[in-house]
């Protein structure tokens, strides 16, 4: 059953909050359609940082980065198979131009949405799958879209509603990013198997922004492998991407089934060779990712040979500890990237250390499970009935996986932006660009690194 808004005393309350998130999403989504093709101002001098993809005018100057490494036997290590172990600091130059280059698959994402509200096709892809990684500066990437992916909002508005808000700020489905094979045999022997790629853009419409508010946790349903139906005790993710992802239309499946039934066809189809799978986006997008790697890993079973992998720019938090466990205990590899000052990898809820250990802690359980410690500066200080109390409440979240953690204000060319520019894909591509280790975190050069 779908949520649905109030619609009885505070009609008027309600259709005034709407109305400011639809303003808000209307100018975001201007914003973001100019980002795309005029950056702003504070962003327009960065250097470009994957040497392949065709420079637009503003990037005609900068240094492009040598060609890709070939990864052979080494795939699974750029993959996570040893947690990064090594690679993250310093940042490893191949895992560097891996992680860019999955980031333009998000990039790809977002140029190939229509972000103009007022277009007949807002939230529609603007290209065909034929054509759309070429006219998005991806012509030489190797891979073919194989299928486009739509999520539907369960959100469910009332019929007044909709005679108080335009068309466009009632979009229920919208087209969200696709799913692409490595199709190049020079491609596939660079990097040692046949990747496939699932990349996400991030929040749009206004039905998207209401579903990131609804903030609290909810229970995995057994269709995603929750198992905690009626015992209280299963994996917990946010309500609103949880919706995302499973809410279907009449018209259309939903983003799970379409995910789930397109990666099985790849799998039966490429099930004899070397394969991996890389979930791929940013914000809203990095979220969906990570959902759909657990989902992926969950329903095609321990007998597929399918390496997934998840790369998060700029994500939110996902769940709980117990989602964080069954993440690692399935192989499930997650890679976060972060920027210190980027405020949406900070909600939503909070998270709490365990007691006696130290924030960033690690240990092993008895089945080879990582669990990681992930808290609140001073967690210890807490008293330990009261995190018992935060604990029952459905605001506790844990961070996933490993991450690359960065920072805007050590790069000279993001001096004074605003807090949307520190969310910004273009800043967190231009960011590992330059990063080198946490002793020197940025290079004025980035793009003169070795090869």
């Amino acid at each position: 059953m779908r949520p649905s808004l109030p619609s009885s005393n505070n009609r008027r309350t309600v259709i005034q909050s709407y109305s400011s998130i639809v303003q808000s999403s209307s100018s975001r989504s201007k914003k973001n359609s100019s980002l795309q093709l005029h950056p702003q101002k504070n962003l327009e001098h960065l250097p470009h940082p994957l040497g392949h993809q065709q420079p637009s005018r503003q990037y005609a100057t900068a240094t492009r980065l040598p060609p890709l490494a070939k990864l052979g036997r080494r795939w699974m290590e750029y993959q996570g198979i040893n947690y990064w172990d090594g690679l993250l600091d310093p940042l490893d130059d191949n895992l560097r131009r891996e992680i860019l280059r999955y980031g333009n698959f998000v990039e790809a994402a977002y140029k190939a949405c229509d972000l103009h509200p007022s277009s007949p096709t807002y939230a529609r892809r603007r290209f065909s799958k034929t054509s759309m990684l070429e006219r998005c500066g991806l012509r030489d990437s190797g891979y073919r879209i194989t299928k486009n992916l739509w999520a539907t909002s369960g959100i469910e508005l009332p019929r007044w509603a909709g005679r108080k808000v335009p068309r466009w700020a009632s979009t229920c489905s919208t087209w969200i990013g696709f799913v692409a094979v490595c199709q190049d045999k020079e491609e596939i022997a660079r990097l040692g198997r046949r990747d496939i790629v699932v990349a996400l853009r991030g929040t749009v419409t206004c039905l998207e922004w209401l579903e990131n508010l609804r903030a609290t946790l909810t229970h995995l349903p057994d269709s995603c492998g929750g198992g905690g139906k009626g015992s209280g005790h299963g994996p917990m993710v946010q309500s609103g991407f949880l919706s995302l992802y499973t809410s279907r239309s009449p018209s259309l499946p939903s983003l799970q089934e379409m995910v789930r039934g397109e990666i099985a066809r790849l799998v039966r189809s490429y099930g004899d060779e070397r394969l991996s799978l890389t979930v791929t986006g940013h914000s809203l997008g990095a979220a969906l990712a990570t959902l759909a790697a657990n989902d992926v890993k969950m329903s095609l079973g321990e007998e597929a040979a399918l390496f997934v992998t998840a790369i998060s720019f700029g994500g939110p938090r996902v769940g709980d500890e117990a989602f964080r466990n069954q993440l690692e205990l399935r192989g499930t590899r997650i890679l976060r990237i972060v920027n210190s000052d980027d405020v949406i990898t900070k909600v939503p809820g909070f998270t709490i250390g365990d007691d006696g250990k130290e924030d960033g802690a690690c240990d092993v359980d008895a089945q080879g499970c990582r669990k990681y410690v992930v808290g609140i500066p001073l967690a210890a200080a807490v008293p330990r009935w009261t995190r018992r109390c935060m604990a029952g409440t459905r605001w506790v979240y844990a961070e996933v996986g490993e991450e690359l953690r960065l920072c805007s204000k050590d790069s000279p060319y993001l001096r004074g932006i605003d807090v949307a520019a520190c969310h910004d894909l273009k800043t967190y591509l231009h960011l590992v660009s330059g990063f080198v280790s946490s002793k020197c975190p940025f290079s004025a050069t980035p793009n003169m690194l070795p090869a």
